[in-house]
C-alpha cells in the first residue's frame, strides 16, 4: 500500500511540475532584433516548432502545417513560430527558406541558448502553448499526419 501511494503521489507531482511556461530567453527576430520568446505571448494559443535546414523531417512538418494554415485559421485562433536552431554559419540559409511561410512568426536561435531552455534535444521538436505562454503539450519528431494532432490541440485551448 505504501508503494502504491508513493507511486501515485510521484504521478501527482509529475503533472504538477510538468506545467511550465515559456522562459526568458533572446533570440533574433526575421528583421535582426533580438527579442525575448516572451514576447511572442499575446494571448494567442501557438504552434512553436524548432527547427533547421539540414532537417526533413523538420521542413516536412513546417510545409504540412502551413499547407494547413488557412483552413484551420478558419476553426481557431493561433499563430505559429518557426523556432531556428542553425548557427551562425547557416543561418541566411535558415533566414531565406522562411520566405516560404508566408504568416509564421520566424525566430533564430543561433546560439541555441532557448534550444537549451526548453530542453530540446532533437529536431524537429514542437510545443502547443496556450495565450499565457504555459507550454501544454511537447512532441519531437515527425511523421505524416502528426500536425493534426496539433491542432486539435490548438482547438482544445480555444
Amino acid at each position: 500500500m505504501k508503494k502504491f501511494l508513493f507511486l501515485m503521489t510521484a504521478l501527482v507531482m509529475g503533472f504538477t511540475a510538468s506545467a511550465q511556461s515559456l522562459p526568458d530567453v533572446k533570440v533574433e527576430n526575421q528583421e535582426g532584433k533580438v527579442v525575448s520568446i516572451k514576447e511572442v505571448v499575446d494571448g494567442t494559443p501557438m504552434i512553436i516548432s524548432f527547427w533547421s535546414t539540414t532537417c526533413k523531417p523538420c521542413i516536412m512538418e513546417l510545409n504540412a502545417i502551413y499547407s494547413n494554415l488557412d483552413e484551420w485559421l478558419e476553426e481557431a485562433n493561433f499563430k505559429v513560430v518557426a523556432v531556428s536552431v542553425d548557427d551562425a554559419r547557416s543561418v541566411s540559409r535558415a533566414r531565406s527558406m522562411v520566405n516560404n511561410w508566408e504568416g509564421y512568426t520566424c525566430l533564430f536561435d543561433k546560439n541555441q541558448d532557448l534550444k537549451r531552455a526548453m530542453n530540446v534535444s532533437l529536431t524537429p521538436h514542437t510545443f502547443v502553448v496556450d495565450g499565457n505562454g504555459n507550454i501544454v503539450a511537447s512532441h519531437s519528431g515527425y511523421t505524416p499526419g502528426s500536425e493534426q494532432k496539433l491542432f486539435e490541440e490548438i482547438k482544445a485551448l480555444q
